[in-house]
């Protein structure tokens, strides 16, 4: 008889160690998706989370009208319904499946293989994937706020940085008045500040321990610094919990690409020690 997997669906709050983790387990052989984005989103689930939040005017650093969404008995099953109906069973899903598996299994559901993917936006979203897949597993990953907020700023800020063909659109005055200029010139104003990304934190680190909280088993949390300091021995742990079967040598060697100097970088900055002294409580507050 053939065993089909419910998903792994990873958590966590931007730049707290999702990507890390996403891309660990797939080499032991968790299936994460065909097509992924830079950070090793599988862009038919993100894509999925992006349209749920757009139904309520949310996004990524604005991510609390989602709420709104989970809380309508009304409108919360038309979407599953129509993720379940019109999304999951449709060609759409060679994006995760690629063509090979596609062939096969035709739907992720029928996947015989451990399978899950990540998303910081799962962390809001999954009221509704629960209601898709009742038996998922959830991994949940946290960082220290002061790094995750330092580096969303450092990320902002380096994307404001134009390439040559940026450029010249606006060396070229007259092409604005055909097309103005598309999107926001920083991926997000919020976290252009440090307590504008640690007031970020605090939501996704809430929801999160939220979900997880109500899961018993099927959810475990793991913290970015720890997971660090031990990456064999969580890794081995993770690996067991999402179904994979990994011997110890391919877990050391996977282990050993985790750079482990990005434990509290923060402390390293003077600027960053003293802006995590002024929160201080709340950090505490948050396990930290």
């Amino acid at each position: 008889m053939t065993t089909r997997y419910s998903p792994v669906i990873i958590i966590g709050m931007h730049r707290s160690g999702t990507t890390m983790i996403t891309r660990l387990l797939e080499s032991l052989g968790l299936f994460v998706g065909h097509n992924k984005e830079s950070n090793h989103e599988a862009i038919f689930f993100h894509r999925i989370n992006l349209w749920i939040a757009s139904q309520c005017g949310g996004f990524w650093d604005h991510p609390e009208p989602i709420h709104e969404l989970v809380e309508n008995r009304d409108i919360r099953p038309m979407v599953t319904n129509y993720i379940d109906g019109y999304l999951l069973q449709s060609p759409r899903t060679v994006s995760f499946l690629g063509w090979r598996k596609y062939l096969r299994y035709r739907n992720p559901r029928n996947l015989d293989v451990p399978w899950g993917w990540k998303s910081p936006l799962n962390t809001y979203t999954l009221p509704l994937w629960l209601d898709l897949f009742p038996e998922a597993k959830v991994i949940h990953i946290y960082r220290h706020g002061v790094d995750i907020a330092q580096s969303l700023k450092v990320r902002g800020r380096r994307e404001m940085q134009r390439n040559r063909l940026q450029q010249l659109y606006y060396d070229l005055r007259f092409l604005h008045w055909i097309k103005p200029k598309p999107g926001s010139f920083i991926d997000s104003v919020r976290c252009d500040s440090l307590e504008g990304g640690l007031s970020l934190w605090e939501k996704y680190l809430s929801e999160a321990r939220t979900h997880i909280g109500s899961m018993g088993e099927r959810a475990v949390e793991v913290k970015y610094e720890d997971f660090l300091a031990e990456p064999t021995q969580t890794l081995m742990q993770l690996a067991a919990f999402c179904g994979v079967t990994s011997d110890q040598a391919a877990v050391e060697l996977a282990a050993g690409r985790v750079k482990i100097e990005r434990a509290y970088a923060y402390r390293r900055d003077p600027e960053l020690r003293a802006f995590a002294d002024q929160v201080a409580q709340r950090l505490v507050v948050n396990s930290y």
